[in-house]
């Protein structure tokens, strides 16, 4: 709700912006040509992943990386770290924070574990393991447009030393910080039926088959839909109580549109002019760090959304977008509010009764963003030379 409520009052304010002229109509016409897209694959991926939850797919997978941990906790973590990094890649941050972080708490509970090792290598590798795919972040839907739609695959061969740094480096944290909980072991527990096995395997066949047309080059909004489309009929036909509209995720969409309308106000009114000016141009390492700082930087004191959107137009070449997309992606682990994935996952802690201080947050986050950062630029620059 309060998700909603922030987005609402920043229509309003876009709104009276409209109406006034600050904001020229055509400009709103054309952030909303390009943005439609981008919010349609964030309802149909919502409405895929929420269902394939639901069909107990996820449940299945936590329970087979119990059992394939060997009764080690590290392997388990690490087992349960490659499923954040893969939901992350192809089903989004958001995704990942929301609907693994409860699976993930629940299976430690269940055999013993300190869930919190789980937890943070949830949100932590949500955040930076978000920069090999378009889909992997709405910032990296942004930029594909921005970069002139080059597709997935050159996005990914563009981006993939970054994703790799993004990935290793909360690893290697969490397990410097919490390396005498991993070390223990646990019992395996008996993987519990699902309730409706037909609706497990429908829905690990749509999940298959959206990811091998995730990165096929199509409109990535097309096979989301196409997905969503396909759960909400197997629902409809065996369990139709589940399709709610509580399966919408209005709050973020509202939130959304508000910080589109209200960052192209601010721009229409000098935000650009003044940002080009202090944002680093070229794609020397300088440069290239000096950009990802700036959208890290941003991102924590604002939220990593208007973030990139305000600095984009400062930002020209492949290398220094994707320095931004390291800033405003890995860099947001410091303030709880610099990542809607990070306010999300909270929220799934705070109802599960997982207590992680926000100043123990924020301090591991001050350790770890910088170096991420840094490190990821530095490995796109090397590897472009």
């Amino acid at each position: 709700m309060r998700t909603a409520l922030i987005g609402a009052v920043l229509l309003v304010a876009g709104g009276i912006a409209l109406a006034t002229g600050a904001l020229p109509v055509g400009d709103a016409e054309a952030l909303g040509i390009r943005v439609w897209p981008v919010l349609l694959f964030v309802v149909a991926i919502t409405i895929v992943a929420e269902l394939a939850t639901a069909a107990g797919l996820f449940d299945v997978i936590a329970g087979l990386a119990a059992r394939w941990g060997r009764n080690r906790a590290w392997l388990l973590w690490l087992l349960i770290a490659l499923v954040a990094v893969v939901s992350t890649v192809f089903l989004s941050l958001d995704t990942t924070a929301v609907l693994l972080t409860p699976i993930v708490v629940m299976l430690a509970r269940r055999i013993g574990l300190n869930p919190l090792p789980f937890a943070l290598t949830t949100v932590w590798i949500a955040n930076t393991a978000s920069l090999l795919l378009p889909v992997s972040n709405l910032t990296n839907l942004l930029a594909e447009q921005h970069l002139g739609g080059i597709g997935p695959a050159a996005f990914a061969a563009a981006s993939w030393p970054a994703q790799l740094v993004g990935v290793l480096a909360p690893l290697a944290l969490v397990a410097l910080i919490y390396r005498r909980e991993l070390a223990k072991g646990y019992d395996a527990p008996e993987i519990e039926p699902v309730a409706d096995r037909r609706l497990t395997v429908v829905a690990a066949i749509v999940m298959l088959a959206l990811v091998i047309a995730l990165v096929s080059g199509a409109p990535v909004w097309i096979p989301a839909v196409v997905a969503a489309a396909v759960l909400v009929v197997a629902f409809g036909l065996r369990r139709p109580s589940e399709l709610r509209v509580g399966l919408l995720p209005w709050p973020t969409i509202v939130l959304c549109c508000g910080l589109f309308l209200a960052v192209a106000a601010l721009d229409a009114i000098g935000l650009r002019r003044m940002l080009e000016a202090v944002v680093p141009t070229g794609d020397s390492m300088l440069a290239l760090l000096g950009v990802a700082a700036t959208g890290g930087v941003a991102a924590n004191l604002v939220n990593n959304l208007p973030a990139y959107l305000a600095i984009e137009p400062a930002v020209r070449g492949l290398l220094p977008g994707l320095a931004l997309l390291v800033g405003v992606n890995a860099g947001p682990l410091i303030t709880p509010w610099a990542s809607l994935a990070t306010l999300l996952w909270h929220e799934r802690l705070q109802r599960l009764g997982v207590s992680i201080r926000w100043s123990r947050y924020m301090l591991l986050g001050a350790i770890l963003a910088p170096v991420t950062v840094v490190l990821a630029t530095l490995a796109l620059r090397v590897s472009s030379s």
